[in-house]
């Protein structure tokens, strides 16, 4: 089966089909941006993009991926290129605390400014209700959303 993630296409061995997403970037291909955090989805720790929604990657089974496009934290940069126009709004705004929920968050505001361009409150409330934070920078992550859509940058 392939999977191409981060533009980069993998064959991934049958003892992996079963498996989650999350288990599969973290541990054979040591992408370690998507976080396990709940392990229900229902934190928003591992939030990737499939084909361009956010997804809890924790959720989805590796088999059911095969010919799909996948993209982390990892890959919204080049690693020694300019950062994504989110991740820079985040230290914009100086959102990172202690960055566990972090990477969840930076995808679905990239799918959201995708969708929507710049955000309304209520796109915003939808986006992140799920998204779990005990460090209290939800009104930093809002300006940070923000900051990004009114960047221009391409996303």
């Amino acid at each position: 089966m392939q999977i191409t993630i981060n533009g980069q296409l993998h064959t991934v061995m049958p003892v992996w089909a079963d498996e989650r997403l999350l288990h599969l970037l973290r541990e054979s291909l040591g992408l370690v941006g998507a976080k396990f955090g709940c392990g229900l989805g229902q934190c928003g720790a591992c939030t990737v993009l499939v084909d361009g929604q956010a997804q809890r990657s924790c959720l989805i089974p590796v088999k059911a991926l095969a010919g799909r496009a996948v993209t982390t934290v990892e890959g919204l940069s080049p690693p020694q290129g300019p950062l994504h126009s989110v991740q820079q709004a985040w230290l914009d705004e100086a959102v990172p605390q202690c960055g566990f929920c972090q990477s969840g968050q930076i995808m679905a505001t990239v799918a959201l400014l995708r969708r929507t361009g710049t955000p309304d409150e209520a796109a915003l409330q939808a986006t992140f209700e799920g998204h779990l934070c005990r460090c209290g920078t939800q009104q930093r992550v809002r300006r940070a959303v923000l900051r990004a859509a009114r960047s221009g940058v391409e996303l």
